[in-house]
């Protein structure tokens, strides 16, 4: 177990890989917040999906895995997608979820077909884009390092200076648009923010778990306070907290995935608060429900 701690402290690698996770888990604690109180939870699930044809297309145009460039591919292809959902949420009979699912199946079809056709072209350079899927947190550089704490930064400064217009418009979309708030922008800046949560944290934790890191920390955070500065806090604490143990743990266990990993802490801790939390918990309810029929 020391052995396994200085390795933390000394390696290059893993030092890269714990910063990262932990500025990951910042930003998605507290955008992941406003998504679950928005019941958005499966459109993160559908942005990171839908970055999967973005990040197959950019490398092919630019012949290169270096992070910045298909980042962009994945946020330009996780907006398209976006776009068509909200064409046919509003021109079809199809509800939200239906539509949703419908662009995540889509979309994430899309980008499977993409990645067989790259990666079975016999070229050396495509190998390893299936690391998407599941992560690869091993190839974090200190440049993805350095653009998790820019993005982080940024969207979370952003939400600092407009945060009485995101409450606003997250409790009582009405009251906010009499206000003079407006709404569509705000909307639209916290669909971008989750986008920037869910493309930057792909090469860590990987498209298809990437959306458990965004909810996790916040469903856990829900069970504890009902105030909605106190909620992104600690939803920001768990998941920093989570990325950084799971980060931790994977890297001190030899073949452990660290994706994975880091999701099934942040799933733990959710699960833990759902079941014993005060008030909210299934066990305080549970307690309750006997004291009331005793």
């Amino acid at each position: 177990m020391v052995d396994a701690l200085l390795a933390l402290v000394t390696d290059f690698t893993a030092r890269n890989v714990v910063l990262g996770a932990g500025v990951l888990g910042i930003l998605c604690g507290a955008v992941g917040s406003f998504a679950v109180l928005r019941r958005q939870s499966l459109l993160g699930d559908m942005l990171a999906h839908a970055a999967l044809p973005g990040i197959v297309l950019g490398f092919l145009a630019t012949g290169t895995r270096s992070l910045p460039p298909l980042l962009a591919g994945a946020l330009l292809s996780g907006a398209a997608w976006a776009l068509l959902l909200q064409v046919i949420a509003r021109r079809t009979r199809l509800k939200d979820d239906g539509a949703t699912t419908l662009t995540l199946s889509l979309s994430f079809a899309l980008g499977l077909a993409l990645l067989a056709f790259a990666t079975q072209r016999g070229d050396a350079r495509y190998a390893g884009l299936d690391s998407f899927l599941f992560g690869q947190a091993a190839s974090l550089l200190p440049a993805d390092v350095t653009l998790l704490v820019v993005v982080a930064s940024v969207v979370i400064g952003l939400m600092a200076l407009a945060w009485k217009e995101l409450a606003l418009v997250t409790f009582d979309r009405a009251y906010a648009r009499t206000a003079g708030v407006s709404v569509v922008a705000i909307e639209s800046a916290l669909t971008v923010a989750l986008a920037l949560a869910v493309v930057v944290g792909l090469q860590l934790v990987g498209v298809v778990l990437m959306t458990a890191l965004v909810v996790a920390p916040a469903v856990a955070a829900r069970q504890w306070t009902d105030r909605l500065g106190h909620m992104v806090m600690v939803a920001a604490a768990i998941g920093a907290s989570s990325a950084i143990v799971g980060a931790a743990v994977s890297a001190s266990v030899r073949g452990m995935a660290t994706g994975p990993v880091i999701v099934l802490v942040a799933s733990f801790a959710a699960f833990a608060s759902l079941a014993f939390a005060p008030r909210r918990g299934l066990v305080w309810a549970s307690r309750r429900r006997r004291r009331r029929e005793s």
